[in-house]
């Protein structure tokens, strides 16, 4: 599927300092949680530095729309090691269509085409309380990203679709064989500084995923995403009911971003804990 790749972000989207230092991260006036906060924020930047990438990407023209869940229903999803992360009280599950460009495979001397990507995701803490993602399910319209499956990453092959309407974005996409679909129209706004649960929603620096029984993380770095203001026009979708969930009832929290480029990540390697994890199909089915 050829996708066209989006314009650059306008000068005002791209604000964002980034201090390489890994200490100082954020729009200027982004207040930092005080101590004994009780919220616990996850970084606005890079918790770590991805020297050695296994992979490089640019993640353009990305929409997030967050559901709330019980995080009883969450911990059910999740694999022995990881416990389900909440924000005053609440489980959260994202839908993320976005492009993927500029991808550079190990030894590979040229970028793939772009191509679209749509992941459904979930908050996760690791057995060192460290945040993170777990993927509930992977689209992708690249048969190449499939042979991620054997690191544990839940690919499925699908037709995805991304197109601009005037001032609108739509996202479309169908798993192969007749399987779990989504159509997802956004209007991106002004560019907004983030709330705290912005952050909390949108920056995580690393995933986690289950292969040979054992629990893996890998790293990743990009600077803070840049984002907009985002009315939600058109929302349907079925990947919440293939991965295991009942569909969400309560109104979405939405954001767009231009994207993030130079994306960074790092070699997987296991989780250090004690004894192995119980293998589980990948949701979705």
């Amino acid at each position: 599927m050829s996708v066209r790749l989006p314009a650059p972000p306008p000068a005002a989207a791209a604000r964002t300092r980034w201090d390489r230092r890994g200490d100082r991260w954020g729009r200027a006036g982004f207040r930092r949680p005080a101590p004994g906060e009780s919220v616990r924020v996850v970084s606005y930047g890079p918790q770590q530095r991805v020297y050695v990438p296994e992979l490089r990407a640019d993640w353009l023209t990305q929409s997030f729309v967050h559901w709330a869940y019980s995080p009883a229903q969450i911990q059910l999803l999740l694999p022995r090691g990881l416990a389900v992360d909440t924000y005053d009280g609440s489980a959260w599950v994202s839908l993320t269509p976005f492009v993927m460009a500029g991808v550079r495979p190990p030894g590979s001397p040229a970028a793939l085409p772009p191509f679209a990507e749509t992941n459904l995701r979930t908050y996760v803490r690791g057995p060192d309380g460290r945040d993170g993602l777990w993927f509930l399910s992977i689209e992708v319209a690249c048969p190449v990203m499939l042979a991620a499956r054997a690191m544990g990453v839940p690919y499925r092959l699908g037709r995805l679709a991304l197109a601009r309407h005037g001032d609108t974005v739509a996202y479309t996409g169908v798993r192969w064989g007749g399987g779990p679909r989504y159509r997802l129209v956004v209007r991106p706004g002004e560019p907004v500084r983030p709330s705290r649960l912005d952050v909390w929603l949108t920056s995580r620096w690393r995933a986690f995923t289950l292969r040979w029984g054992v629990l893996w993380e890998t790293p990743v770095e990009h600077a803070p995403w840049p984002l907009r203001e985002t009315r939600l026009e058109a929302m349907e979708e079925t990947l919440t009911r293939a991965a295991g969930l009942p569909p969400p009832v309560a109104r979405p929290i939405v954001h767009f971003s231009d994207g993030v480029r130079n994306v960074r990540l790092g070699v997987s390697r296991p989780v250090r804990r004690r004894g192995r994890v119980r293998d589980r199909a990948a949701p979705g089915g």
